[in-house]
Protein backbone atom coordinates (compact mmCIF):
# COMPACT_ATOMS: atom_id res chain seq x y z
CA UNK A 1 0.00 0.00 0.00
CA UNK A 2 1.32 3.42 -0.97
CA UNK A 3 0.78 6.53 1.14
CA UNK A 4 0.82 9.51 -1.20
CA UNK A 5 0.13 13.18 -1.69
CA UNK A 6 0.83 15.40 -4.66
CA UNK A 7 1.40 18.35 -2.31
CA UNK A 8 4.25 18.59 0.15
CA UNK A 9 3.88 19.44 3.80
CA UNK A 10 0.60 17.62 4.48
CA UNK A 11 2.07 15.03 6.87
CA UNK A 12 2.18 12.12 4.42
CA UNK A 13 5.13 10.44 6.15
CA UNK A 14 3.44 10.95 9.52
CA UNK A 15 0.43 8.99 8.27
CA UNK A 16 2.65 6.28 6.77
CA UNK A 17 4.44 5.85 10.11
CA UNK A 18 1.10 5.87 11.96
CA UNK A 19 -0.13 3.02 9.79
CA UNK A 20 3.16 1.19 10.30
CA UNK A 21 2.68 1.63 14.06
CA UNK A 22 -0.84 0.17 13.84
CA UNK A 23 0.44 -2.83 11.89
CA UNK A 24 3.36 -3.26 14.31
CA UNK A 25 0.98 -3.16 17.29
CA UNK A 26 -1.10 -5.94 15.73
CA UNK A 27 1.93 -8.14 15.26
CA UNK A 28 2.04 -7.90 11.48
CA UNK A 29 5.34 -8.54 9.74
CA UNK A 30 5.68 -5.10 8.19
CA UNK A 31 8.04 -3.53 5.67
CA UNK A 32 8.17 0.23 5.13
CA UNK A 33 9.70 1.27 1.79
CA UNK A 34 11.11 4.79 2.01
CA UNK A 35 10.81 6.06 -1.55
CA UNK A 36 10.86 9.75 -0.60
CA UNK A 37 14.34 11.24 -1.20
CA UNK A 38 13.95 13.23 2.05
CA UNK A 39 14.21 9.87 3.90
CA UNK A 40 11.98 10.95 6.82
CA UNK A 41 10.37 7.52 7.13
CA UNK A 42 13.79 5.91 7.60
CA UNK A 43 14.59 8.43 10.32
CA UNK A 44 11.25 7.88 12.05
CA UNK A 45 11.93 4.14 12.11
CA UNK A 46 15.34 4.65 13.72
CA UNK A 47 17.41 3.84 10.63
CA UNK A 48 20.35 6.22 11.09
CA UNK A 49 23.85 6.11 9.65
CA UNK A 50 25.49 4.93 6.44
CA UNK A 51 24.24 1.85 4.64
CA UNK A 52 25.81 -0.23 1.92
CA UNK A 53 22.62 -0.49 -0.14
CA UNK A 54 19.50 1.68 -0.19
CA UNK A 55 16.31 1.95 -2.21
CA UNK A 56 18.32 3.83 -4.86
CA UNK A 57 20.45 0.73 -5.42
CA UNK A 58 17.32 -1.40 -5.57
CA UNK A 59 15.83 0.79 -8.31
CA UNK A 60 19.13 0.57 -10.18
CA UNK A 61 19.48 -3.19 -9.82
CA UNK A 62 16.51 -5.04 -8.23
CA UNK A 63 18.37 -8.30 -7.69
CA UNK A 64 17.72 -10.54 -4.70
CA UNK A 65 20.93 -9.79 -2.79
CA UNK A 66 20.67 -6.03 -3.37
CA UNK A 67 17.08 -5.97 -2.14
CA UNK A 68 17.92 -7.89 1.03
CA UNK A 69 20.92 -5.69 1.86
CA UNK A 70 18.78 -2.54 1.49
CA UNK A 71 16.41 -3.72 4.26
CA UNK A 72 17.25 -3.27 7.95
CA UNK A 73 15.35 -3.79 11.18
CA UNK A 74 13.67 -0.78 12.78
CA UNK A 75 14.68 0.25 16.29
CA UNK A 76 10.97 0.06 17.17
CA UNK A 77 11.68 -3.56 18.05
CA UNK A 78 13.68 -2.36 21.07
CA UNK A 79 10.57 -0.67 22.51
CA UNK A 80 8.12 -3.49 21.83
CA UNK A 81 8.64 -6.96 20.42
CA UNK A 82 7.57 -7.30 16.84
CA UNK A 83 8.75 -7.47 13.25
CA UNK A 84 9.09 -4.20 11.35
CA UNK A 85 11.76 -3.45 8.75
CA UNK A 86 12.58 -0.51 6.52
CA UNK A 87 13.98 -0.38 3.01
CA UNK A 88 16.40 2.49 3.52
CA UNK A 89 15.66 5.76 1.74
CA UNK A 90 18.32 7.75 -0.06
CA UNK A 91 18.62 11.21 -1.62
CA UNK A 92 20.13 9.39 -4.61
CA UNK A 93 16.69 8.02 -5.44
CA UNK A 94 15.92 11.48 -6.81
CA UNK A 95 17.68 10.46 -10.04
CA UNK A 96 14.80 8.03 -10.68
CA UNK A 97 12.12 10.69 -10.14
CA UNK A 98 11.99 11.63 -13.82
CA UNK A 99 8.81 13.17 -15.29
CA UNK A 100 8.81 10.70 -18.20
CA UNK A 101 9.65 7.22 -16.89
CA UNK A 102 9.56 4.16 -19.13
CA UNK A 103 7.53 1.05 -18.49
CA UNK A 104 10.74 -0.69 -17.47
CA UNK A 105 11.50 2.05 -14.93
CA UNK A 106 8.16 1.91 -13.13
CA UNK A 107 8.18 -1.88 -12.91
CA UNK A 108 11.45 -2.15 -10.94
CA UNK A 109 10.07 -1.80 -7.41
CA UNK A 110 7.42 -4.41 -8.13
CA UNK A 111 10.20 -6.72 -9.30
CA UNK A 112 12.22 -5.99 -6.16
CA UNK A 113 9.32 -6.56 -3.75
CA UNK A 114 8.50 -9.87 -5.43
CA UNK A 115 11.80 -11.11 -3.94
CA UNK A 116 10.68 -10.51 -0.35
CA UNK A 117 6.87 -10.24 -0.32
CA UNK A 118 6.41 -13.67 1.28
CA UNK A 119 8.39 -12.46 4.29
CA UNK A 120 5.83 -9.75 5.15
CA UNK A 121 2.13 -9.39 5.87
CA UNK A 122 2.02 -5.74 4.83
CA UNK A 123 4.25 -3.43 2.78
CA UNK A 124 3.79 0.34 3.19
CA UNK A 125 5.45 2.65 0.66
CA UNK A 126 6.11 6.28 1.54
CA UNK A 127 6.20 8.25 -1.73
CA UNK A 128 7.49 11.70 -2.73
CA UNK A 129 4.98 14.57 -2.98
CA UNK A 130 4.87 14.52 -6.79
CA UNK A 131 3.44 12.56 -9.72
CA UNK A 132 6.83 11.81 -11.27
CA UNK A 133 8.64 8.50 -11.69
CA UNK A 134 9.06 7.47 -8.04
CA UNK A 135 5.40 7.90 -7.13
CA UNK A 136 4.22 6.00 -10.17
CA UNK A 137 6.80 3.30 -9.48
CA UNK A 138 5.28 2.93 -6.01
CA UNK A 139 1.73 2.79 -7.39
CA UNK A 140 2.62 0.10 -9.94
CA UNK A 141 3.93 -2.01 -7.03
CA UNK A 142 0.82 -1.36 -4.90
CA UNK A 143 -2.66 -2.78 -4.54
CA UNK A 144 -4.01 0.30 -2.73
CA UNK A 145 -3.11 3.98 -2.41
CA UNK A 146 -4.04 6.11 0.59
CA UNK A 147 -4.11 9.80 -0.36
CA UNK A 148 -3.27 12.25 2.41
CA UNK A 149 -4.76 15.73 2.32
CA UNK A 150 -4.89 18.62 4.70
CA UNK A 151 -7.95 20.91 4.78
CA UNK A 152 -6.63 23.63 2.45
CA UNK A 153 -7.56 24.65 -1.09
CA UNK A 154 -4.25 23.51 -2.57
CA UNK A 155 -4.48 20.09 -0.90
CA UNK A 156 -8.04 19.63 -2.19
CA UNK A 157 -6.83 20.22 -5.74
CA UNK A 158 -3.81 17.92 -5.24
CA UNK A 159 -6.01 15.12 -3.86
CA UNK A 160 -8.29 15.34 -6.89
CA UNK A 161 -5.28 15.16 -9.22
CA UNK A 162 -4.00 12.10 -7.35
CA UNK A 163 -7.33 10.28 -7.67
CA UNK A 164 -7.41 10.94 -11.40
CA UNK A 165 -3.80 9.84 -11.85
CA UNK A 166 -4.42 6.59 -9.96
CA UNK A 167 -7.42 5.80 -12.15
CA UNK A 168 -5.41 6.54 -15.29
CA UNK A 169 -2.62 4.19 -14.19
CA UNK A 170 -5.12 1.51 -13.13
CA UNK A 171 -6.86 1.56 -16.49
CA UNK A 172 -3.68 1.75 -18.51
CA UNK A 173 -1.19 -0.52 -16.78
CA UNK A 174 -2.08 -2.20 -13.46
CA UNK A 175 -5.76 -3.13 -13.03
CA UNK A 176 -5.29 -4.34 -9.45
CA UNK A 177 -4.48 -0.80 -8.29
CA UNK A 178 -7.22 1.04 -6.41
CA UNK A 179 -7.46 4.16 -4.28
CA UNK A 180 -8.17 3.23 -0.67
CA UNK A 181 -9.47 6.74 -0.15
CA UNK A 182 -8.54 10.23 1.03
CA UNK A 183 -7.72 10.91 4.67
CA UNK A 184 -7.71 14.41 6.16
CA UNK A 185 -4.60 15.13 8.22
CA UNK A 186 -3.62 18.10 10.41
CA UNK A 187 -7.26 18.98 11.06
CA UNK A 188 -7.99 21.82 13.49
CA UNK A 189 -11.66 21.53 14.48
CA UNK A 190 -11.75 25.12 15.78
CA UNK A 191 -10.74 26.50 12.37
CA UNK A 192 -13.65 27.63 10.17
CA UNK A 193 -11.38 27.38 7.12
CA UNK A 194 -10.54 23.76 7.96
CA UNK A 195 -14.20 22.91 8.50
CA UNK A 196 -15.08 24.50 5.14
CA UNK A 197 -12.35 22.63 3.27
CA UNK A 198 -13.24 19.37 5.01
CA UNK A 199 -16.81 19.80 3.79
CA UNK A 200 -15.46 20.54 0.32
CA UNK A 201 -13.49 17.30 0.39
CA UNK A 202 -16.61 15.45 1.51
CA UNK A 203 -18.63 16.81 -1.42
CA UNK A 204 -15.84 16.06 -3.88
CA UNK A 205 -14.89 12.52 -2.81
CA UNK A 206 -18.06 11.32 -1.03
CA UNK A 207 -17.59 7.63 -0.19
CA UNK A 208 -13.89 7.86 -1.07
CA UNK A 209 -13.25 10.17 1.89
CA UNK A 210 -12.22 8.34 5.06
CA UNK A 211 -14.61 8.93 7.95
CA UNK A 212 -11.76 9.58 10.40
CA UNK A 213 -9.85 12.85 10.57
CA UNK A 214 -6.36 13.14 12.05
CA UNK A 215 -6.13 16.22 14.25
CA UNK A 216 -2.95 18.26 14.40
CA UNK A 217 -1.11 17.15 17.55
CA UNK A 218 2.41 17.74 18.80
CA UNK A 219 2.29 14.18 20.14
CA UNK A 220 2.91 12.74 16.67
CA UNK A 221 6.01 14.86 16.10
CA UNK A 222 7.32 13.96 19.55
CA UNK A 223 6.93 10.23 18.95
CA UNK A 224 8.56 10.44 15.53
CA UNK A 225 11.40 12.58 16.87
CA UNK A 226 12.11 9.85 19.41
CA UNK A 227 11.85 7.15 16.70
CA UNK A 228 8.97 5.52 18.61
CA UNK A 229 5.66 4.10 17.33
CA UNK A 230 2.67 6.21 18.35
CA UNK A 231 1.06 3.11 19.89
CA UNK A 232 3.77 3.04 22.58
CA UNK A 233 3.75 6.76 23.35
CA UNK A 234 2.14 7.75 26.67
CA UNK A 235 -0.88 10.02 27.06
CA UNK A 236 -4.52 10.32 26.04
CA UNK A 237 -3.74 12.13 22.79
CA UNK A 238 -1.42 9.33 21.71
CA UNK A 239 -4.13 6.75 22.42
CA UNK A 240 -6.67 8.75 20.40
CA UNK A 241 -4.28 8.97 17.46
CA UNK A 242 -3.42 5.27 17.73
CA UNK A 243 -7.13 4.43 17.53
CA UNK A 244 -7.47 6.51 14.36
CA UNK A 245 -4.59 4.71 12.68
CA UNK A 246 -6.11 1.40 13.78
CA UNK A 247 -9.33 2.36 11.97
CA UNK A 248 -7.46 3.28 8.79
CA UNK A 249 -5.58 -0.02 8.91
CA UNK A 250 -8.87 -1.88 9.38
CA UNK A 251 -10.27 -0.16 6.30
CA UNK A 252 -7.19 -1.19 4.32
CA UNK A 253 -7.43 -4.81 5.47
CA UNK A 254 -11.13 -4.91 4.58
CA UNK A 255 -10.30 -3.57 1.13
CA UNK A 256 -7.55 -6.17 0.64
CA UNK A 257 -10.01 -8.91 1.60
CA UNK A 258 -12.46 -8.04 -1.18
CA UNK A 259 -12.45 -10.76 -3.87
CA UNK A 260 -10.84 -9.86 -7.16
CA UNK A 261 -12.83 -10.37 -10.32
CA UNK A 262 -11.51 -13.16 -12.53
CA UNK A 263 -11.69 -10.85 -15.50
CA UNK A 264 -9.55 -8.28 -13.71
CA UNK A 265 -6.96 -10.93 -12.79
CA UNK A 266 -6.84 -12.05 -16.41
CA UNK A 267 -6.44 -8.46 -17.59
CA UNK A 268 -3.73 -7.85 -14.98
CA UNK A 269 -1.68 -10.80 -16.25
CA UNK A 270 -2.15 -9.65 -19.83
CA UNK A 271 -0.97 -6.14 -19.01
CA UNK A 272 2.04 -7.51 -17.12
CA UNK A 273 2.99 -9.48 -20.24
CA UNK A 274 2.58 -6.44 -22.46
CA UNK A 275 4.61 -4.34 -20.03
CA UNK A 276 7.56 -6.70 -20.33
CA UNK A 277 7.36 -6.54 -24.13
CA UNK A 278 7.04 -2.75 -24.20
CA UNK A 279 9.34 -2.04 -21.26
CA UNK A 280 11.45 0.55 -23.10
CA UNK A 281 8.49 2.67 -24.16
CA UNK A 282 7.48 5.87 -22.40
CA UNK A 283 4.83 5.31 -19.71
CA UNK A 284 2.80 8.40 -20.61
CA UNK A 285 2.66 7.35 -24.26
CA UNK A 286 1.35 3.91 -23.31
CA UNK A 287 -1.25 5.39 -20.94
CA UNK A 288 -2.36 7.83 -23.63
CA UNK A 289 -2.83 5.00 -26.11
CA UNK A 290 -4.76 2.97 -23.55
CA UNK A 291 -7.12 5.89 -22.89
CA UNK A 292 -8.08 6.17 -26.56
CA UNK A 293 -11.48 4.81 -27.51
CA UNK A 294 -11.69 2.13 -30.21
CA UNK A 295 -13.61 4.51 -32.51
CA UNK A 296 -10.56 6.77 -32.71
CA UNK A 297 -8.83 4.02 -34.69
CA UNK A 298 -11.61 3.78 -37.28
CA UNK A 299 -9.54 5.39 -40.04
CA UNK A 300 -6.39 3.39 -39.32
CA UNK A 301 -4.96 0.84 -41.73
CA UNK A 302 -5.98 -2.78 -40.97
CA UNK A 303 -3.46 -4.74 -38.90
CA UNK A 304 -2.37 -8.12 -40.23
CA UNK A 305 -2.78 -10.68 -37.46
CA UNK A 306 -1.50 -14.26 -37.69
CA UNK A 307 -3.61 -16.89 -35.94
CA UNK A 308 -2.13 -20.30 -35.13
CA UNK A 309 -5.02 -22.29 -36.66
CA UNK A 310 -6.14 -20.05 -39.53
CA UNK A 311 -4.59 -18.18 -42.47
CA UNK A 312 -3.51 -14.59 -41.97
CA UNK A 313 -6.41 -12.16 -42.08
CA UNK A 314 -6.81 -8.39 -41.68
CA UNK A 315 -8.24 -7.10 -38.41
CA UNK A 316 -10.03 -3.75 -38.32
CA UNK A 317 -8.52 -1.76 -35.39
CA UNK A 318 -11.87 -0.17 -34.53
CA UNK A 319 -13.00 -3.54 -33.18
CA UNK A 320 -9.98 -3.92 -30.90
CA UNK A 321 -10.01 -2.98 -27.25
CA UNK A 322 -7.23 -0.64 -26.05
CA UNK A 323 -5.39 -3.56 -24.47
CA UNK A 324 -5.61 -5.55 -27.72
CA UNK A 325 -4.24 -2.51 -29.53
CA UNK A 326 -1.26 -2.54 -27.15
CA UNK A 327 -0.74 -6.23 -27.87
CA UNK A 328 -0.85 -5.58 -31.59
CA UNK A 329 1.71 -2.79 -31.30
CA UNK A 330 3.91 -4.97 -29.14
CA UNK A 331 3.68 -7.76 -31.73
CA UNK A 332 4.66 -5.36 -34.51
CA UNK A 333 7.56 -4.09 -32.39
CA UNK A 334 8.81 -7.64 -31.83
CA UNK A 335 8.51 -8.41 -35.56
CA UNK A 336 10.45 -5.24 -36.42
CA UNK A 337 13.22 -6.12 -33.95
CA UNK A 338 13.35 -9.65 -35.33
CA UNK A 339 13.73 -8.33 -38.89
CA UNK A 340 16.49 -5.98 -37.75
CA UNK A 341 18.33 -8.86 -36.10
CA UNK A 342 18.07 -10.90 -39.32
CA UNK A 343 19.47 -7.98 -41.36
CA UNK A 344 22.41 -7.67 -38.95
CA UNK A 345 23.06 -11.41 -39.25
Amino acid sequence: MSVSSLKGGVGKTTVALGLASAAFARGFRTLVVDLDPQCDASTGLGAFGEFRETVADVLQNPKHNVVHRSIVSSTWGKVKSGHIDVMIGSPRSLQFDTPNPTIRDVWKLEEALSRVEKEYDLVIIDTPPSINGLTRTAWVASDRVLIVSEPSIFSVVAADRAMRAIEELRRGLTPRLEALGVVINRMRPQSKEHEYRAQELQELFRENLMTVKIEERATLQQAQGAARPIHTWPGDHARELANIFDEILEAALASFALPNEKRRNKTDKKMARISKIMRGQNLDAVLELESLKPMEFADAEPIISELPTEPSRPVDPKFLTPIEQLEALAFIELEKNSDQDKDKA
